[in-house]
């Protein structure tokens, strides 16, 4: 439930930090909004995908003559067809071998997983082409199956891809500080021998959709979708169709939720487009949400081996060594960037100095993994607070000290991390006194103790500590294939005055629910001198209309960096000339020019004075009443490209500037497990977010809320998993227990600001925040089983586990957690 009330009084000119309320919800509410499946082109075809009921198989052949017979089917392909129809394979961001993957937009040859796709077929309507897809007879050759990340880079494991010759997409060893010499000289090695971070999906509202013309008049193609990330799938598609950038046309208006999940689209869109070219029509295809779940893409899945920790005897952890599994899937979609991701956090909320990771991504027969909230970033920061709460575990350390005394403080910052990441702000301790004091932390630790063994039920408390890192630095794909040539950053943004003295913005970004609209109204507002609600925000994506860079859109937590520094950066510039027009029409120095509510007077002397419309009728229906020189220079219509401060990170050392903002978020719970049915029910829970200066705070709670309950849901219900043959297991909501409204417990917020001193408007990208509660949930899970030798290993915790957790003491099952023996004696000599 919010507790931030909407602030519809806002003075002139300060709305930043206001709650102003959100302009996109009226016309969102009440069902005026613009989605993919709302789009409709003249003679458009209904697409449906045909896919693969098997995880490994040779397609032997592929036979539409059935289909195609039937009335109001208009076309077919086939994954040979595909590949004769293409350039080129897409683009693989992966160095050799993985390289030489060779993916087209329907299989070819074999499938690789269970929802592989391997024709599609456009008819009429959409439930025809459904129908026609069902007759589509395709003969397959099973193949040997692997699903398991570890299992798939041994030796004599089925491949996937024969001409890469492996399993392994990428591996690489991180190593910064000294490892060796920490586990030499601490005074206790804690040992871990697995823990296992499962799959899941944030399974947004609306599912994929687009609808692709290739017109054959102007040899365009329009694409219609809720891709997230227009400008990579444009650069992935364009070189497999053979289509240069200028005739790839990509537009999206509304779209319902994204979180990573709808980056990777482009294959359907590839196909589609080559569908539409043979039929002569549009093609529309909108994603069934069984469709959805087996292919769209899954969050990162990824095991941790032989994890060795060096802790002193105060408590100061110098750092731990690991080994790293990702699963990704049968293909590379934006992966092996994973592989790297994760080294933006790479000490998470602490000062660990030493660190080594031996990393290793792998194919198997699953979905292929895409980004999902909190990108890679998620698993790593899950194995540090793990650590965290094994350490104080295994070594009687209270889980609050520890942390306190390893986290980065406050007069740290800016803070630089082993690997040359720079965290710019932060008050971590602060944050969790709050949290603590939220959930009345004292009270249930005294309930802790009174309720004791033999009730039936345990209480535990649990603290999460994340990092959301936010505006990638894209030269960090080069510590993953140093032959890339990417790196920085940037959006754009148009700010224009009109001819009629109004104020219109458009960006570059791909809004799906984060309120650009409001927040970009805001920001122009204020450096304009004028309301919010007197700024048009125009919404969504359109390549023939918007301003863009190469990686426009919207991911990695950076809007309130990029996309608002080039909102503020367009509206200075445009501020700028409206007061140099000013000045000359009121004969007044630029320096003595104000602007306040559409007007522009000069200091002192309000009665000389001329509005926005004054100034744009100057430029746009009178110029020859300016100055040459004025007239040539100023247009009103200001584009601004803002370019984060970074540089080219080292691949050799691995180090660099991985990213520009950290927010942090500390939650706690309070957690109550029945002993008899491992049923977990959560009695408090509490959120402290730290994204620097909050430009609207109730749409910072708004997001705070969502992550939280997604990462409730993956915690405690959601998981993607699959059987030996490679079938998955959830492939609808019946399976896949999506969080709902009467799961979600009473979430208490609060915040504190550390402005960012490296941004334009001192704040952070925030919305990939929803970590947090795994960690504290698995935190909690952990407390509650007390003294016993149980460890909570894997980050998906649904009842039957926990039952298995809370009477694992009664089957002897080994530990898998280890101290020292030198540690060990050290122990018993202290107490």
């Amino acid at each position: 439930m919010s507790t931030t009330p909407a602030d519809t009084a806002v003075e002139i000119g300060r709305s930043i930090g206001v709650s102003v309320p959100r302009r996109e919800d009226r016309r969102l509410l009440q069902g005026q909004g613009e989605f993919a499946d709302d789009v409709w082109m003249h003679r458009q075809g209904y697409a449906h995908f045909v896919r693969s009921p098997h995880a490994h198989a040779r397609i032997v052949s592929v036979d539409t003559r059935r289909a195609l017979a039937l009335d109001g089917v208009y076309a077919a392909l086939t994954g040979e067809e595909v590949k004769e129809l293409c350039e080129s394979p897409f683009f693989q961001i992966a160095p050799e071998p993985a390289a030489k993957i060779a993916e087209y937009p329907l299989a070819v040859d074999k499938v690789r997983y269970h929802g592989d796709a391997v024709a599609v077929v456009l008819a009429e309507t959409r439930e025809l082409a459904r129908d026609a897809a069902g007759l589509v007879d395709v003969e397959y050759e099973l193949l040997p199956v692997v699903v398991d990340g570890v299992a798939a880079a041994e030796a004599d494991a089925p491949l996937l891809h024969e001409q890469v010759g492996t399993n392994v997409a990428w591996h690489g060893v991180f190593d910064w500080g000294d490892v060796d010499w920490a586990l030499e000289n601490a005074d206790h090695v804690v040992e871990i021998d697995h823990l296992h971070f499962h799959r899941f999906s944030s399974t947004p509202l609306e599912c994929n959709a687009a609808v692709v013309h290739w017109d054959p008049g102007t040899d365009t193609v329009q694409v219609k979708s809720n891709n997230q990330m227009p400008m990579f799938a444009s650069m992935v598609i364009g070189p497999t169709l053979g289509v240069a950038s200028n005739r790839l046309l990509f537009a999206s208006q509304d779209i319902g939720g994204a979180f990573g999940n709808k980056i990777g689209s482009y294959p359907q869109i590839a196909a589609l487009a080559l569908l539409s070219r043979k039929a002569g029509r549009p093609a529309k295809w909108t994603e069934y949400r069984t469709e959805h779940m087996l292919s769209c893409g899954h969050g990162n899945e990824r095991t941790f081996l032989d994890t060795r920790v060096a802790v002193m005897k105060d408590g100061t952890i110098l750092g731990f060594k690991t080994r790293a599994f990702d699963d990704a899937g049968a293909y590379l979609h934006y992966e092996p960037l994973g592989a790297v991701i994760w080294s933006q956090v790479s000490c998470g909320c602490y000062r660990l100095k030493h660190l080594h990771v031996d990393y290793t991504e792998t194919l198997t027969n699953k979905c292929p993994t895409i980004p999902n909230r909190g990108y890679s970033r998620l698993q790593h920061l899950w194995l540090i607070e793990r650590i965290i709460d094994i350490v104080a575990h295994e070594l009687g350390f209270d889980p609050v000290e520890l942390r306190k005394r390893n986290y980065v403080q406050p007069d740290d910052y800016p803070y630089e991390t082993p690997n040359g990441c720079v965290y710019d702000s932060g008050d971590l301790p602060r944050s969790l006194d709050i949290a603590l004091e939220l959930i009345d932390h004292d009270k249930w630790r005294a309930r802790q103790r009174e309720l004791g063994r033999g009730s039936g039920k345990r209480i535990g408390i649990g603290i999460g500590s994340t990092l959301d890192s936010g505006t990638n630095n894209f030269g960090q794909a080069r510590i993953i294939n140093p032959e890339l040539p990417f790196s920085g950053n940037g959006e754009a943004a148009y700010v224009k005055l009109d001819l009629y003295g109004e104020v219109n913005v458009n960006l570059g970004t791909t809004p799906q629910g984060q309120s650009h609209e409001t927040t970009a109204a805001q920001v122009v507002g204020d450096v304009l001198g004028m309301g919010p609600e007197q700024v048009h925000v125009t919404a969504g994506f359109n390549q023939q209309q918007n301003t863009y860079v190469a990686f426009s859109g919207t991911y990695a937590s950076q809007f309130a960096v990029t996309g608002l520094g080039a909102a503020k950066g367009a509206a200075e510039k445009l501020r700028a000339e409206i007061i140099e027009v000013a000045a000359f029409a009121l004969e007044a120095d630029a320096e003595d020019i104000e602007l306040a509510d559409g007007m522009c007077s000069v200091r002192g002397d309000q009665e000389r004075a001329i509005p926005f419309i004054g100034v744009a009728n100057l430029i746009y229906a009178n110029n020859a009443a300016l100055p040459t020189e004025l007239r040539e220079r100023i247009s009103l219509n200001c584009r601004h490209v803002y370019v984060p401060p970074f540089e080219v990170p080292d691949p050799d050392k691995k180090r660099g500037n991985l990213t520009l903002t950290y927010a942090s978020q500390i939650h706690a719970c309070v957690v109550e497990i029945d002993e008899d049915t491992g049923h977990v029910e959560i009695l408090e829970y509490a959120a402290v977010d730290d994204c620097g200066k909050r430009i609207n705070p109730r749409i910072v709670e708004g997001q705070v809320h969502g992550a939280t309950a997604l990462g409730i849901g993956a915690a405690l219900y959601e998981s993607f998993e699959y059987d030996g043959d490679g079938q998955l297991q959830q492939a609808s909501f019946y399976d896949y227990h999506a969080i709902t409204a009467l799961d979600a417990p009473d979430i208490k917020t609060a915040d504190i600001e550390s402005p960012s001193p490296f941004t334009p408007n001192g704040a952070k990208g925030m919305g990939e925040g929803g970590g947090a509660p795994l960690h504290a949930i698995c935190s909690a899970i952990q407390d509650a089983l007390g003294d016993q030798d149980a460890i909570v290993s894997d980050s998906h915790n649904p009842w039957e586990r926990v039952w298995w957790l809370v009477h694992s003491g009664e089957r002897g099952e080994p530990r898998g957690v280890r101290v020292s023996a030198q540690a060990a004696a050290s122990a018993e000599g202290e107490s």
